[in-house]
Order: structure tokens, then C-alpha cells, then sequence
């Protein structure tokens, strides 16, 4: 009788007990979860985690951040939250390698500059630490960010002389500085604001942010240049203790859904929204114009000194930043063509 009882206990134990362990992973957004870069970033890289580890690890995005912009990554490596993201420009102190992927005229689409990046990151960036403390998911960058005013057509180099524009952190501050502008540096929150009410001539940003921002009927002018004014670079990052503990399988797993498969998406997402921003621009009779051929050289002889400044601060580094440079544009160039 004894015996029965034990079987029975045994197996009423056995059939209540969970197939396998769920480990749940919290992620943190200062933006919301549906959009750029969070949504094909964060939010998807989550979901593909789930398939990959057969839903033993599942990407929970909290309702609200653990920490400001700036103070994510050190919350993450904290162990605050176990995923996260960022923008680089925000602590231009902290990271010098990827200002790399934000100069001017890399390309035009963000999907090969943001590809390209992740490789180089992997091929040169890593090695130097400056993501410490934390796991690199991926880097990437957004589509190429552009001229938007309200004052004046600008058709030359001389017609940013002067003009109040928004930007973010990173290298387009310094490109605003040497082009003669007047860079007025605020949070994305505050474009819409800032532009609609004339506290600034325009804003350098991507042509998606002209529907992202609701700028389609505050923007006159649109200047594209052939490669682009500049870009952003991210990350998306994971705490080292949370990555450690999974099983090998798991973690195999997570790195199979990581680095060029977001870098990719992301840069996929970007393109396809800025051809609905250059449609609403259209559509509200902006006069956009294509930079000519004299005007992008002109610019280009302006922003080199940044570019050898860089090489120089990643050779300090221990990188060869002439060769990561270099092949960085190869890589793009690469992924570019047809």
C-alpha cells in the first residue's frame, strides 16, 4: 500500500511539473516599443530569442525605462535591467571607436552602413572595450540624415553659414560647427516643438524623421546629399551575469539571432520609412533639391580634419583606424552595389 501511495505522489508530482524552466529577461526603451530603432531592435531581436531558444528565454520590454539615455548602459551592466540600448553621441567621452559610423557621406541607405558597421565593430571595434561591462547584441545606424530648413534654399556650402539647426549628440555636432552653422543641441522629444515655432532655422536629421517628428508641413526646404550628412550609431547590449548563466544551448542560440541579423533589420526598417518622409515632404510642395556634385565636394574638404582627427584617437585606442576606415567604405561599398 505504501508502495502505491509513493507511485501515485510521484506521478501527480511529475505530470505538475513545468516542461522546462523559463528564463525571462527585462528590457529597457527610453523610447516606445513601436518606434525606430526600438521596435526591429529591441522588441524584435526579443521575439526572435524566443523562437531560438524553443521559449526557454523570453524578452520581457518594461512599460517604462530603468534609467535616462545616458545612464542605461551602466543600469544594465548593473543588472537594473538584463536588455537595453542606447545612442553613442549621447556620451561622446565614453565611446570614440563609433564615431566611425557616424561621419559624412558613408552612404545613402541604412541598411549597408548599418551592416558594414556591426562587421567592423566585430573585425576591429570590439577588441579596444569600450562596451565594457556588457554584452554586445549589435551596433547599427540609421538611414543618412539630411538638410531640412525653413529660411532658405541651401544649394551651397556658404547657405548653412549661420543657419540655427537642431542636432543630436556625436559627430553631427561637430559637422553643424564646421559647416557654419549654429548647432543647437536638444533631445528628439523637442524637434517638433523647436522647428514648428521657429526657436531654430531646421534640423539635420534622417528623412524619416520627417514623419517620425511630424515635420511634414513645418519643413520648406530639403537639401540630400548624395551619402549622406551624417548618421547615429546605437547599441544594443545585454548584462554579462544574465548571458553567463543561460546553458550553452541557449546562449548559441541568442548570438544565431544577433549582431548582422538586427544591424540588417534596422538599417532595412530606416529605408523604408524614409520614402514615406520624402512623400509627405512631396506632398506639401517642400522644394527639395539634390546636392550638386560642387557642393558634396566642398563639404567633404570641410569634414576631413574630423576624419583624421578619429584615426589618430583610434590608433591611441590600440585600432588601426585608418584600416578600419578604409574598410568600412568597403564593406559598404559592397553591400551597396546590386
Amino acid at each position: 500500500m505504501k508502495l502505491w501511495t509513493s507511485i501515485v505522489a510521484s506521478i501527480a508530482l511529475l505530470s505538475g511539473a513545468p516542461c522546462s524552466a523559463q528564463t525571462v529577461l527585462n528590457g529597457s526603451t527610453f523610447l516606445p516599443q513601436t518606434v525606430l530603432p526600438v521596435h526591429p531592435g529591441l522588441v524584435q531581436w526579443g521575439l526572435d530569442v524566443e523562437k531560438a531558444t524553443g521559449g526557454r528565454v523570453k524578452v520581457n520590454v518594461l512599460p517604462k525605462a530603468v534609467a535616462n539615455p545616458q545612464g542605461t548602459m551602466d543600469a544594465v551592466r548593473d543588472g537594473l535591467a538584463d536588455v537595453g540600448w542606447t545612442v553613442h553621441g549621447l556620451t561622446p567621452a565614453r565611446f570614440v571607436l563609433t564615431k566611425m559610423a557616424e561621419f559624412p557621406l558613408l552612404g545613402d541607405k541604412g541598411e549597408p552602413v548599418a551592416t558594414a558597421y556591426q562587421r567592423i565593430h566585430e573585425r576591429h571595434l570590439a577588441k579596444a572595450g569600450e562596451h565594457k561591462g556588457v554584452k554586445v547584441i549589435a551596433v547599427f545606424t540609421h538611414s543618412a540624415g539630411q538638410i531640412f530648413n525653413n529660411l532658405r534654399p541651401v544649394r551651397t556650402i556658404n547657405d548653412l553659414v549661420g543657419l540655427k539647426m537642431r542636432v543630436g549628440g556625436g559627430v553631427v555636432l561637430d559637422v553643424a560647427k564646421v559647416l557654419g552653422s549654429v548647432p543647437v543641441l536638444r533631445p528628439a522629444p523637442e524637434i517638433y516643438e523647436l522647428v514648428s515655432t521657429g526657436v531654430v532655422d531646421g534640423v539635420f536629421v534622417n528623412t524619416m524623421g520627417i514623419t517620425g517628428f511630424k515635420l511634414e508641413r513645418n519643413i520648406k526646404y530639403a537639401t540630400m546629399v548624395a551619402g549622406g550628412l551624417y548618421n547615429s550609431s546605437f547599441v544594443l547590449f545585454m548584462n554579462e551575469d544574465s548571458f553567463n548563466k543561460l546553458p550553452k544551448q541557449d546562449q548559441e542560440a541568442i548570438n544565431s539571432v544577433s549582431g548582422e541579423v538586427v544591424a540588417r533589420r534596422v538599417g532595412q526598417a530606416f529605408d523604408a520609412q524614409d520614402l514615406g518622409g520624402l512623400a509627405a515632404l512631396r506632398a506639401n510642395k517642400a522644394d527639395i533639391v539634390q546636392a550638386s556634385p560642387e557642393f558634396v565636394k566642398a563639404m567633404a574638404a570641410k569634414v576631413a580634419d574630423l576624419e583624421t582627427s578619429w584615426v589618430k584617437e583610434a590608433n591611441a585606442k590600440g585600432v588601426d583606424g585608418a584600416r578600419a576606415l578604409a574598410e568600412f567604405r568597403a564593406e559598404i561599398a559592397k553591400l551597396t552595389t546590386p
